[in-house]
């Protein structure tokens, strides 16, 4: 999977026999955690962010700190099976699962990361056809150029990659922090709604559910794992410890800010729309409603990181993609034919009349539907000696994977329950 310059390999290695010291050598390490931390700032969260604080104010931010955390810990795990066992997720689970089952998880597989273009790709496309007031279509196209004009650069090794991912990032993260000085947000009401968990209705529940499938991505979980399988020659356990101390850090501090990007933007929904605009749960309702509450600069910087979103997780998906297919099935097809392959349900979308943001909670559903998959098998592989030896995982962060999973789990078979009617009297309100 990874394509490292030799210059930035030899440089690892130095870092890790002692011969390199100081900060920007550890610099070397970092990439992995920052290009899987785009799959947290995608724009289905966009979706279920704008629907949760124009719906409910501040009182799903609790959701998004819990996602983040499991977030944190499961992409560690991703990250320590890559860089103990030297192979990813998917081929893992290819060598130690029955066929049968291999074919099932890699099918699944294949609807989330269709599920999760689905939305990247929709949202980078409504980005630029607000904007520059294009028609949807054409930005679909655009989004499709550029997405693949950026996959060309992994041929000339990995880090030119990271470090195209890791500008559109930061362009996310300034533009949010831009939002957040620009609206007035209730910082009392935001404490309260991080620490005190609350659901207030079935549909807060659905909106719950879609932002733990927008943070916590089935892909991501997949891709970390192959980010980091191949990335440093280790010749050693100190060696791997070494790596996988960097790494822990790189995740904490890459999905730290993540985080906060999706508490901004549930705060600037809350600010901006929960009173007198509550019903706004549309991206285009959201930029055409920022403009008179907060200007056009607001609704300007509100774009611009949604189509920073949609084009830098757009490549990713389609990394995660390659990545799957190839693990699963030992297949590997041409990065054009698995773009095409990953972008076309959105122009079927389109074709179709489906609302664009509705189809962007939708996705972010099914992705939550999928997520126990490639959790499950984590959790499983991490606790292997026979897999991990010494780096197996110890009891407290096995059972908080556990718990972590339990939680998703439950918060699906509540939301497949209230999809098919039946009553739950635990949901106030």
């Amino acid at each position: 999977m990874q394509n490292m310059t030799h210059r930035t390999r030899s440089g690892i290695t130095a870092v890790l026999t002692g011969e390199r010291h100081g900060w920007r050598s550890k610099l070397l390490f970092a990439g992995p955690a920052i290009i899987a931390s785009v799959a947290y700032m995608d724009p289905g969260n966009y979706a279920t962010n704008i629907q949760a604080g124009a719906g409910y104010g501040y009182t799903l931010l609790w959701v998004v700190l819990l996602a983040n955390l499991i977030a944190m810990l499961f992409q560690s795990l991703s990250a320590r099976l890559g860089i103990v066992t030297g192979k990813n997720l998917a081929e893992l689970s290819r060598d130690h699962f029955p066929k049968p089952l291999v074919w099932v998880m890699w099918a699944i597989s294949e609807v989330a990361a269709m599920a999760t273009d689905l939305a990247e790709f929709l949202g980078g496309a409504i980005g630029l056809s607000l904007l520059f007031n294009l028609p949807l279509i054409v930005g679909m196209v655009i989004t499709a150029i550029v997405t693949y004009a950026i996959l060309l650069f992994e041929g000339r090794g990995f880090r030119p990659m990271e470090l195209i991912i890791g500008a559109l990032v930061a362009v996310i993260g300034l533009c949010y922090l831009a939002e957040l000085l620009i609206a007035t947000v209730d910082w009392p009401a935001a404490a309260l709604g991080m620490m005190q968990p609350a659901l207030p209705d079935s549909a807060a529940l659905t909106i719950a559910v879609g932002i733990i499938g927008a943070t916590v991505m089935p892909h991501a979980i997949y891709l970390h794992s192959g980010l980091t399988q191949s990335r440093a020659d280790v010749r050693n356990d100190t060696d791997r410890r070494k790596v996988l101390k960097f790494s822990n850090i790189e995740v904490v501090l890459a999905l730290a800010v993540a985080g906060m990007v999706n508490m901004a933007m549930v705060m600037m929904a809350a600010s901006a729309f929960h009173q007198g605009h509550s019903d706004v749960a549309e991206i285009e309702t959201a930029y055409h409603t920022l403009t008179p509450l907060l200007g056009a600069a607001a609704a300007g910087i509100f774009l611009t990181s949604l189509i920073a979103s949609g084009i830098s997780s757009s490549v990713v998906g389609t990394m995660a993609g390659q990545m799957i297919m190839q693990g699963f099935l030992h297949i590997r097809v041409p990065i054009w034919l698995r773009r095409l392959v990953t972008m076309l349900p959105a122009f079927v979308v389109v074709a179709m009349g489906v609302n664009a943001t509705q189809a962007l909670v939708v996705s972010q559903v099914i992705l939550s539907i999928a997520l126990p998959v490639p959790m499950i098998a984590l959790i499983v592989f991490s606790a292997r000696r026979d897999i991990m030896g010494d780096f197996s995982v110890g009891p407290v962060l096995r059972t908080l994977a556990v718990v972590g999973a339990t939680a998703v789990l439950a918060l699906n078979f509540i939301l497949l329950a209230d999809t098919f009617g039946v009553p739950m009297p635990f949901l106030v309100g």
